[in-house]
């Protein structure tokens, strides 16, 4: 009887150590280092999650946005050794999808949540009737402005057009108030990318037309001559060739600047006084349009996260996924990153401190203007990077530089 007794204890001994082995699960997640969210802000969001579910721990891993793209297409073929949870650019669901690197989860969406997020959110994860994720971070970059610098410049109103924006500027390096009133993240990158698409959609521009190249005339073309004008005028840092967003951000916080473009996490930065020589002199609007075509501009940066299709943890990564995205997680990091719920911004957590910001984005999230929807995004952006920064150092012009890219670009369609 005791030998019966002992081997069912045993018995039940070995099935609960195999429970607790079975409920332990750890998921390993991407994440950028770059803008939006910081590295604090998702390890606390993290460590909320992890002490409502005991059995899963995660695992966070963050890169620069440069690297994140190739991380996520290295890991797709590690098998359970890859990514359960992936942070993903708005420009790569189609790639993704096509490839079979996201699954998709959209079944695992209440249909009560499509009306309660903006429709520029869902676009981040959307590809071909699917969706690939949830949306998390709904971003554009705005026009940032030094409030003293425009007020020692006498002028009264921020600009309401982009050419505004070079006439204001001109006035400010005119009396010498700095050297170079505008900077940008102009590097041959995804970030310059960014600000030719703002500016193409406030000249009424095209990227593809009938699936056909159309970047090379009308308001691409426009876009990328107003570039050339603002640093040919000696109005636009020429070191901005070679930022990045942070870049920006820095000389912009050092009051090197009157006008910088950049996006939502920059708004709480160049207002800390830790942080920024500038803080409490700063102004914050959509980027504005082109008189006569637009009276707004954006482009859609936001960003989504997925489960990568060689993820054996799906469930809880899921579970991951929805605590990150949750309206109550977001309202609680809004000053980095603004929500994605229509309904957070009537409230005070979101709004307090940043009205500005807000009805910026209530601007800007209605005109968002998206970079080409397209597999072959990446190889897309990477010739038209080659060639806009080298018109940009002035080794081209306008027409060139677009008519080859459109070239290169036609024949990988």
């Amino acid at each position: 009887m005791k030998l019966i007794k002992l081997m069912a204890v045993t018995a039940s001994t070995t099935a609960l150590m195999a429970s607790a082995a079975m409920a332990d699960t750890t998921l390993n997640a991407l994440f950028m280092s770059q803008a939006a969210y910081s590295e604090d802000n998702i390890k606390s969001m993290t460590s909320a999650f992890e002490a409502a579910n005991p059995g899963t721990r995660v695992e966070l891993e963050f890169v620069p946005y440069e690297a994140l793209h190739d991380k996520i297409i290295a890991a797709s073929g590690a098998g359970d050794d890859g990514y359960d949870v992936v942070l993903f650019d708005v420009i790569w669901p189609a790639e993704f999808a096509e490839r079979g690197f996201l699954t998709d989860v959209s079944d695992r969406v209440a249909a009560d949540l499509t009306s309660k997020i903006f429709d520029g959110a869902w676009t981040t994860v959307e590809y071909d009737g699917k969706r690939y994720g949830m949306p998390w971070i709904l971003d554009t970059k705005y026009l940032y402005y030094n409030t003293e610098i425009l007020a020692a410049a006498g002028i009264e109103t921020p600009p309401a057009t982009w050419q505004d924006v070079l006439a204001q500027a001109k006035v400010i390096k005119d009396k010498g108030l700095v050297e170079y009133p505008l900077v940008w993240s102009w590097s041959q990158s995804e970030a310059m990318i960014c600000d030719f698409t703002t500016l193409t959609a406030a000249h009424g521009g095209v990227f593809f037309d009938d699936g056909k190249p159309a970047f090379e005339t009308g308001g691409a073309k426009a876009a990328l001559d107003y570039m050339k004008t603002s640093l040919g005028d000696g109005l636009t840092n020429p070191a901005s060739l070679e930022y990045f967003e942070e870049d920006v951000r820095r000389v912009f916080s050092a009051g090197d600047a009157a006008f910088a473009m950049n996006w939502t996490y920059m708004n709480s930065l160049v207002n800390d006084p830790a942080e920024s020589q500038v803080a409490g002199k700063v102004g914050v609007m959509s980027a504005p349009g082109v008189s006569g075509v637009s009276e707004a501009s954006a482009v859609n940066g936001s960003m989504g996260l997925g489960i990568p299709a060689n993820s054996p943890h799906a469930d809880e990564a899921w579970a991951y996924i929805t605590h990150l995205t949750n309206q109550a997680t977001q309202e609680e990091f809004a000053t980095l990153s603004l929500p994605i719920w229509k309904g957070s911004y009537s409230q005070s957590a979101v709004t307090d401190g940043q009205e500005d910001l807000v009805a910026a984005a209530d601007k800007s999230i209605a005109v968002m203007y998206p970079r080409p929807l397209v597999a072959s995004y990446t190889e897309v952006s990477s010739i038209l990077q080659k060639h806009l920064h080298g018109a940009l150092l002035d080794q081209t012009t306008s027409e060139e530089a677009l008519g080859n890219a459109a070239k290169r670009v036609a024949r990988i369609r």
